[in-house]
């Protein structure tokens, strides 16, 4: 395994060619897309032409033969050019991942090819109205009739699936021996019968849109299930962790975009004497956000490279600290920026105003960094439970 604190010539000219594309892009034609109610189609055509949506997937289905590691620096450059592309969280890395580490080789076939080229994407439906961060709370059921599923249930805070060919839904069957509910997984088709959306009204502004969804007795064939049905819950982990990791690189890529504005500004902006940014009181947060973005980064490496080794385990643990640790850094980051920058930090000339928003997701999703520290407090240190 290569060094895990300084990145390989390799993985620092991915990170430029990212850059590069992102450059050419830029935060205001993703502030245009979201304003006109349009999905960035053309950079995500631009970034799987060039390879990076599928740098992850399996070379002998089209993809790059990488990992997450990998991936997580393309969603971080283009963060960082302040057009990242959310749907790199769910399509690529949860079911990209999932269907090619669990599932059949038809499903390998008929999807990953897609999935690695940009051609077809995926959601992933796991959140829940009255379940929230719990997912033993999760009520959406898959019951057997004949060699079909019959799924029912509702989920809430799904993204793109109005853009999604399928979505990958985690439902629960019942366990035969012991009437025990079990998460399993399903790829739900776009069209299928009595699976239905509607968009949710956001606050946020953003191009990929969130919506309820509705599966109301949609029938799918034994062959929609993903992966054993009795190993949900690991095939369940094993995309959860590089959805962690690659929210981590979407905090950690728009904290750097916010800084950098910030930095630029206080470079040049003179009230008095010296520009703004010679002023301790301007200078010290600005270092110690680009401090805890960096402190970030390593942990998030850390979590990438864990999963990419095959070690699901040190890798959930990694994982969450790096999310908790990249949205904590990443709202400092965006904070500091917009008061650097005063009254033009609330223009939308500089870009900075709806980050305040937007930087809040990562606190929120996929879990809150409450649970994270339940996780960490249990898990880690051994305390314990409250619930």
């Amino acid at each position: 395994m290569s060094n895990t604190v300084v990145e390989s010539e390799e993985h620092q000219a991915l990170r430029a060619a990212v850059a590069a594309l992102g450059q050419r892009y830029g935060r205001d034609y993703l502030a245009r897309v979201a304003r006109e109610g349009r999905h960035p189609d053309e950079l995500w055509a631009d970034a799987a032409k060039l390879g990076y949506l599928g740098v992850n997937l399996p070379e002998e289905y089209g993809g790059g033969g990488g990992g997450i590691a990998e991936l997580s620096i393309v969603l971080e450059e283009l963060g960082a050019a302040g057009c990242p592309l959310l749907m790199m969280v769910v399509s690529p890395a949860i079911c990209g991942t999932v269907i090619a580490r669990f599932g059949t080789e038809a499903q390998k076939q008929a999807w990953l090819p897609g999935l690695a080229d940009g051609t077809r994407t995926m959601a992933f439906g796991i959140t829940e109205p009255d379940a929230g961060s719990n997912s033993h709370r999760i009520t959406t059921t898959a019951r057997r009739e004949g060699d079909d599923w019959i799924l029912t249930g509702r989920k809430v805070f799904i993204s793109g699936v109005d853009i999604a060919d399928a979505t990958l839904i985690v439902g629960r069957t019942e366990d035969a021996k012991t009437g025990r509910l079990k998460p399993c997984l399903f790829i739900v088709p776009r069209e299928a019968p009595g699976f239905s959306h509607s968009a949710i009204d956001m606050e946020l502004q953003a191009a990929e849109k969130q919506f309820e969804l509705v599966l109301d007795e949609v029938r799918l064939p034994s062959s929609a299930l993903v992966g054993d049905e009795d190993a949900g819950l690991l095939q369940l982990f094993a995309g959860l962790n590089p959805e962690r990791v690659m929210t981590a690189a979407f905090a950690i890529g728009m904290g750097r975009y916010a800084l950098a504005r910030a930095v630029d500004y206080a470079k040049t902006r003179q009230v008095w004497k010296d520009p703004i940014g010679a002023h301790q009181a301007i200078a010290h947060p600005l270092a110690a956000s680009h401090i805890e973005l960096e402190l970030a980064r390593l942990m998030m490496q850390k979590a990438a490279r864990l999963y990419d080794a095959g070690d699901d385990m040190g890798a959930g643990e990694a994982a969450n600290m790096a999310k908790y640790a990249a949205a904590e850094a990443c709202v400092k980051a965006v904070d500091q920026s917009v008061h650097t920058l005063g009254g033009n930090g609330l223009t939308r000339e500089y870009g900075l105003a709806a980050l305040i928003v937007a930087s809040r997701v990562a606190r929120i999703a996929p879990v809150s960094r409450e649970m994270i520290l339940n996780f960490v407090s249990h898990q880690t240190l051994g305390l314990p439970k409250s619930y």
